[in-house]
This record gives C-alpha cells, sequence and structure tokens, in this order.
C-alpha cells in the first residue's frame, strides 16, 4: 500500500513524514523543500504479533508494511503547470491513496503561501487542482470517443454518455470519487486513473496546545471532509516528531501525559486501511509469525496465495482461529481438542485476525 502525503507548501507534511518513518526527509520553513518524493516504508503497528510471540518467541517476527511518499507542495494553477504542479501530479498518480494534510494551526514564525492558514481554502486548492486535471483528462477521452462513437457502436455511445455525465459532475468541481457511478458504468472507469478519485484521508494538523481539542479550523475539515466521501484525522505533526525521536516506553509515557490513546502514525494507519478495505490476516509458528495484508473480501484460496503462488494452485482447506480465541489458549492442541480450530473451504471469506494454517497439494 502505498499513500501519498500531500498538501500546500509548509502544512507539515515533511514534519509528518519524518514523525512516522525517521527518514529524515528535508523539512524548511520555504515553499517546495520537497522537490523529489521522499520515501519511507514503515512497519504496520499491531500488538496482536507482540502478544503471539510471546507465546512462540519465535526467530523472527515480519509485521505488514505501509510505504508513505513526501510528495512536493502544491500550489494553486499547478494543474497548469504552476509551481512543480505537473511532476506533482504524477507522483500522486502512482499512489493508492492521498493523505492531505491541512495546517489547522496559526503560528506567525511559520510562512504560509496564501498569508494565512484556512483549511477550507487550503483543502479545496488542491481538491481543485486535481479536479482540473482530471477534467482535462477526461475531455482528451471525450474527444477521442465522441469520434468513435459515429461508428454507432453501443458500447462506444454509452462510453460517450457517460464521460459527458462525468466531465458536468467535474466541472461543476465535484471530485470523480463523489460521482454517482452506475453498475453498468464501472467497465469505462478501469483504464481512467483520475486524480480526483483517489480516496482520501484528510489530517488536520494542530498545535500542540490544541491536543485533546477540536478547534474551529479543524471542524470545519472534518465537516468538509464527510461531504466528499473521505476520512478524517486529528494529530499534531510536532508531537508526533517528539513522540519519534523517544524510545518505546519514554513515548508511552509522554502520550499518556498528553491523554493519546495511540500515536498519530496507529491513527493514520488504521484509517487508511480502514479506507482502502484492507484487513490482515496472521501466519504463525517458531520460525516466524507475520502478518499479511488482504482486500476485505479476499477468500482463502487468494489469500493463500498471497503467500505462495502454490498454496492458491493446490488449495485445499484452511484451518483457521480467530486470534481473540486464540491467545487465551495458547496452544493449537488445545484449539483443536477444544474444536476451536474450523477447517474451511475455497469458499470462505477471511476475517481480520485469522490466525491461519493452510493445506495445499502440488
Amino acid at each position: 500500500m502505498k499513500l501519498g502525503i500531500v498538501g500546500l507548501p509548509n502544512v507539515g507534511k515533511s514534519t509528518l513524514f519524518n514523525a512516522i518513518t525517521k527518514a529524515g526527509a528535508l523539512v524548511a520553513n520555504y515553499p517546495f523543500a520537497t522537490i523529489e518524493p521522499n520515501v519511507g516504508v514503515v512497519n504496520v503497528p499491531d500488538h496482536r504479533l507482540k502478544d503471539l510471540d510471546e507465546i512462540y518467541h519465535a526467530k523472527k517476527v515480519t509485521p505488514a508494511t505501509i510505504e508513505f511518499v513526501d510528495i512536493a507542495g502544491l500550489v494553486e494553477g499547478a494543474s497548469h503547470g504552476e509551481g512543480l504542479g505537473n511532476k506533482f501530479l504524477s507522483n500522486i498518480r502512482e499512489t493508492d491513496a492521498i493523505v492531505h494534510v491541512v495546517r489547522c494551526f496559526h503560528d506567525e514564525n511559520v510562512v504560509h503561501v496564501s498569508g494565512n492558514a484556512n483549511a477550507l481554502r487550503d483543502a479545496n486548492i488542491i481538491e481543485l487542482e486535481l479536479i482540473l486535471s482530471d477534467m482535462e483528462y477526461v475531455e482528451r477521452r471525450l474527444d477521442k470517443v465522441s469520434k468513435m462513437a459515429k461508428s454507432n457502436d453501443k458500447t462506444i455511445v454509452q462510453e460517450k454518455d457517460f464521460l459527458e455525465k462525468l466531465l458536468k459532475h467535474l466541472s461543476d468541481e465535484k471530485p470523480a470519487r463523489t460521482y454517482p457511478l452506475e453498475e453498468s458504468e464501472e467497465p469505462f472507469t478501469k483504464d481512467l486513473f483520475l486524480l480526483s478519485s483517489k480516496p482520501v484521508l484528510y489530517v488536520a494538523n494542530i498545535s500542540e496546545d490544541d491536543i485533546g481539542t477540536l478547534p474551529e479550523e479543524a471542524e470545519k475539515l472534518q465537516k468538509y471532509a464527510m461531504s466528499e466521501n473521505a476520512k478524517f484525522v486529528l494529530i499534531s505533526a510536532k508531537i508526533e516528531e517528539e513522540l519519534g525521536g523517544l524510545e518505546p516506553d519514554e513515548a508511552a509515557e509522554y502520550m499518556e501525559a498528553l491523554g493519546l490513546e495511540r500515536s498519530g502514525l496507529d491513527t493514520i494507519v488504521a484509517e487508511s486501511y480502514d479506507l482502502l478495505g484492507l484487513i490482515s490476516f496472521l501466519t504463525v509458528g517458531e520460525d516466524e509469525i507475520r502478518a499479511w495484508t488482504i482486500n476485505r473480501g479476499t477468500k482463502a484460496p487468494q489469500a493463500a496465495g498471497k503467500i505462495h503462488s502454490d498454496f492458491e494452485r493446490g488449495f485445499i482447506r484452511a484451518e483457521i482461529i480467530p486470534f481473540d480465541e486464540y491467545i487465551p489458549l495458547k496452544s493449537m492442541v488445545k484449539a483443536k481438542e477444544k474444536g476451536l480450530l474450523r477447517s474451511e473451504g475455497k469458499d470462505y471469506v477471511m476475517k481480520d485476525g485469522d490466525i491461519t494454517l493452510f493445506r495445499f497439494n502440488v
């Protein structure tokens, strides 16, 4: 999973990126400090792995991973090449989802590209640039399809009608992800790769002093996110940066003092998983304990294929016990004795936290 961290210049993108990846991206108080995208791969926090390791003391514990890309700050007019516009947009196109950082604090010592922080205006600037870029793309596609539609091919005519409706939707400054897509139109979206169709997680970057509250600017952004079919989280990039420099025990104490139940990284990952419809199943043993990321709704054979293609090709069955049922027992033998280790076939839909052993024969 690749998440692109975007936002206007100087809203805290790189500070957040550094905090969650400890990758040391350049953080500077001037626009376009980030030119080439910084990339960091981090482990997905999962307490279940630690609990399982206390039972198995495995040689290796392998969590799921997530890739964060710190993309250059965007300005108004990017869709027409302003700032680093075209480069910025191409970097977004390669991501699975967008983490849109919006500044929701006032600080005269931190330069703002528009003079002052205004959450709704700032969020709209980037959203509109994505929409304008999509409009240009859809217009080109529509021009090509309109010429082809003269043949009266039914499918091409349907695509032309769809593109006209989509273009009207975008022209009303609405993102593609809010377009009321009909089932018959789905085949026409597969090759569009529209920027404004990507799932979005809005991150309201608040000051350290506002921890535990919902500042006015952040509340406005929250309502905006709901109207856009997007998600919303509230964090302080500065606090996250401080947490990133602490040892685990010290970080836990600091979070407790601040009244934080989990770090910004944990929050962003959890919300991103939900945004993209992802879950994790687990495999256990003395050699390795591992979390595997799959799409919600994945069936057992396809989940097995995540481990190895032979597992899917020769799938026989999956032996499964939910994590919560396994922990009190601490033993697969006891799980079998109590009849809690289920045998599931090829139609079984995997659940988050399934501890799984795949049986296969090739």
